[in-house]
């Protein structure tokens, strides 16, 4: 008789490695940080031993400090999930905690009708290291990208996991640099809340067309900027940067619910700059919130120059959305319509 057991495929989890504080062992005769062996995870981790799934990995040729990470880097990881999208379950991406955000952020625009889990995860501590959160961190990251439900992935999304949450990834913005719980979702709940159990809230899970196929995404346009306000800003600066060469978009950082200067060269400057098809975002430069265009006084004049609305989104997500739109050669007629659109969950 055959072994029931015998047929049962065991999920299938690719580890990606870019770089980052929690690949890294501590050599105790020097005292330097290097990237370890990933081929010897099972070695390094054995706790990975108890989980009822197969781990493979792939590692960045040469790994990199999260704050060398940028679009060809980005590309790279997406090609990386293509080419094992049919033979892999889940995936989880290994990276520097400093531009986590903004990668993750990218990654879920690029990946279009993601049907599996994406999860990202760093650590503040090298692995090797006493006192580590990159254990957890990691083996947690595993379990998720590994759970399943009658046959189909729980998480269908790109997250971003860290110090016991699970985060939509486009949420997620680091807000510490020292704490163990580095990273925040101000304006939409975890997804997974990880205790003695598991505790999955099912309700605010994102879920793209099934029945489409993965669309993986390589083009982003760069050329955007980010643009904090502060008072004392002044023309000169905002001439100078809205005539810079081949731009094409503003990520502009406002205050509160979307205010600025009602200063007539500050309106004027960005009514030129729209009629040259420069796209404005308003985004709020608060942590946690949202844009609402004509609430008060100083921002009419925005909603009046018809700026795009960022919504609730972060800034890391509105510029690698920005980004994405942009290498798609979206309509400068349909830009406004689709930027205040949420695509993969970025906004409310």
């Amino acid at each position: 008789m055959k072994n029931r057991n015998s047929t049962v495929k065991k999920t299938k989890i690719l580890l990606i490695y870019t770089g980052g504080t929690i690949g890294m062992v501590k050599d105790y005769d020097t005292g330097a940080l290097k990237a370890f062996n990933f081929n010897k995870l099972i070695k390094n981790i054995p706790e990975l031993g108890q989980l009822d799934c197969a781990i493979d990995s792939v590692s960045f040729d040469i790994p990199i400090d999260s704050s060398n990470m940028n679009v060809e880097h980005w590309i790279n990881i997406a090609k990386i999930i293509e080419e094992h999208y049919d033979s892999h379950d889940g995936f989880v991406v290994l990276h520097g905690s400093d531009t986590m955000s903004y990668t993750s952020s990218a990654l879920s625009y690029m990946l279009e009708n993601l049907g599996k889990p994406v999860i990202f995860t760093g650590s503040q501590l090298p692995i090797g290291d006493l006192r580590t959160d990159a254990k957890e961190n990691l083996i947690t990251s595993i379990q998720i990208a590994a759970l399943r439900e009658d046959s189909k992935p729980v998480v269908q999304e790109v997250g971003l996991y860290f110090e016991y949450k699970l985060y939509r990834a486009n949420r997620t913005t680091k807000i510490n640099a020292e704490h163990f719980e580095a990273f925040a979702s101000l304006n939409y709940p975890a997804l997974i809340e990880s205790g003695v159990h598991l505790k999955v809230n099912r309700e605010y899970l994102f879920r793209a067309n099934a029945t489409k196929k993965l669309k993986v995404h390589k083009v982003m346009d760069q050329n955007v900027v980010i643009l904090k306000l502060f008072p004392g800003f002044n023309q000169t600066v905002l001439h100078s940067i809205l005539n810079s060469p081949n731009l094409k978009a503003v990520v502009l950082e406002t205050y509160g619910s979307g205010n600025a200067p009602t200063d007539e060269w500050f309106t004027l400057e960005l009514k030129k700059a729209m009629e040259r098809e420069i796209f404005i975002i308003n985004v709020t430069q608060c942590s946690g919130g949202s844009v609402l265009m004509g609430r008060y006084e100083t921002s009419k004049h925005l909603e009046s120059l018809q700026v795009i609305n960022g919504k609730d989104i972060t800034t890391e997500a509105a510029i690698t959305k920005l980004m994405y739109l942009l290498g798609n050669n979206i309509s400068p007629k349909l830009f406004k319509t689709i930027y205040e659109t949420s695509l993969r969950g970025e906004m409310q």
